[in-house]
């Protein structure tokens, strides 16, 4: 599966756009590994813990948009984007979206 942010990928050509396609995930922050981020928010530096939970998050939410984009027959997505939004207190949603494509 070919995923672009794009909207055109160089040497293909789209010969059927197939439609939207999403994934997301919800992940929650740990009650430790806040004390840390509090800490570190004191001292300064790069907090790895969340670094890593929403590396995970995002790997997560593309893969479940290719699986709907495969399940719709596209073999590339067009147009990606990722957004992150906070949904409560101490958890926050990773969304990815593009267009489902056939390219050839």
């Amino acid at each position: 599966m070919i995923v672009v942010t794009t909207e055109q990928i160089e040497g293909k050509k789209i010969q059927e756009t197939l439609g939207l396609v999403r994934g997301s995930t919800i992940r929650a922050r740990h009650m430790g590994h806040d004390i840390m981020a509090g800490l570190r928010n004191i001292v300064g530096g790069e907090v790895k813990d969340y670094t890593v939970m929403l590396a995970q998050a995002r790997e997560e939410a593309l893969q479940r948009m290719i699986e709907q984009a495969e399940k719709m027959g596209a073999n590339a997505i067009v147009g990606t984007r990722f957004v992150t939004s906070m949904v409560m207190s101490g958890a926050a949603e990773m969304v990815v979206y593009g267009t489902a494509v056939k390219v050839v």
